[in-house]
């Protein structure tokens, strides 16, 4: 498999000797407009590689925030297409910043797979994160996204023992998303130093970068993670940037890009510039 953008950033950010910031934004929150300015400045603002969530009715591994803002979108009238018209917008203007989609299967099943695969290279998105199709089931979308140069992103958990690992491991490419807690996104907050144990547990097994989130919401704990990690994910406190910018009948604001923005930035410093993020 040929090297791929986040291949390529990753291997920037070990020559920088700093972890990444892998931002999570719901495509189409709270709606196609606002959500596609946000995602065009995000790179700007600080975040290396960025996670776009597919919006799906029934996200059961996503905690409020998030759930709420898949709902969100689909208020809005977000789509498949429209989420990879999203990438093709993006990448018309910025050609190093990798995406990965991440999201569940059925959206996927139901495009169907062999004109997703397809549709997902043509808009310039670089890897997959689906979070209920387990290494046994993924036959049907594995094989062909890796054969069409994207990288197929799995996760390790706090439960996922030495048994396990290997299976988590087969196959996949990119980086390893290390889930910090045990549950659903957004709702507890990660130890720092059991995140450490279990991220040099899975460096002992791959040369692939790791990536560390679920619960990352504040420039102090991004530091912290920093640390042990190549790089950290922060979605719940993103997307609630959004809910808590929108007006009374759930709409954008002048608000809204500004809010998800500064925080982005802010959050970026704590691996760019450690001493003033600590300050603020």
């Amino acid at each position: 498999m040929k090297q791929t953008r986040i291949d390529k950033r990753f291997a920037e950010l070990k020559r920088e000797g700093r972890a990444g910031l892998v931002t999570f934004i719901t495509a189409g929150d709270p709606d196609y407009k606002t959500s596609l300015a946000i995602l065009k400045a995000l790179p700007a603002a600080g975040a290396d590689v960025i996670e776009l969530g597919m919006p799906f009715s029934d996200p059961m591994a996503d905690g409020p925030a998030i759930q709420a803002s898949s709902q969100r979108a689909l208020k809005a009238g977000q789509t498949m297409k429209k989420t990879l018209s999203m990438v093709k917008e993006f990448r018309a203007e910025n050609a190093t910043t990798p995406i990965v989609l991440m999201g569940y299967y059925n959206p996927i099943y139901v495009y169907p797979v062999d004109r997703f695969i397809a549709d997902v290279v043509d808009a310039g998105a670089d890897g997959l994160i689906v979070v209920d199709m387990p290494p046994e089931e993924d036959e049907e979308l594995r094989p062909a996204a890796t054969a069409a140069g994207l990288n197929f992103i799995r996760l390790a958990t706090p439960t996922t023992d030495a048994k396990r690992l290997p299976a988590v491991l087969a196959n996949t490419s990119g980086f390893v998303y290390y889930v910090s807690i045990a549950g659903i996104t957004g709702t507890a907050a990660p130890n720092v130093a059991e995140v450490g144990g279990h991220v040099g547990r899975i460096k002992a097994h791959t040369d692939l970068p790791i990536a560390v989130g679920f619960g990352v919401k504040t420039a102090e704990q991004v530091g912290a993670i920093a640390e042990v990690a190549d790089g950290v994910v922060v979605g719940s406190a993103l997307v609630s940037a959004v809910a808590q910018s929108l007006d009374s009948n759930g709409l954008a604001t002048e608000a809204t890009k500004p809010r998800v923005i500064g925080l982005v930035e802010h959050l970026a410093s704590a691996l760019r510039h450690p001493a003033a993020a600590a300050a603020v």
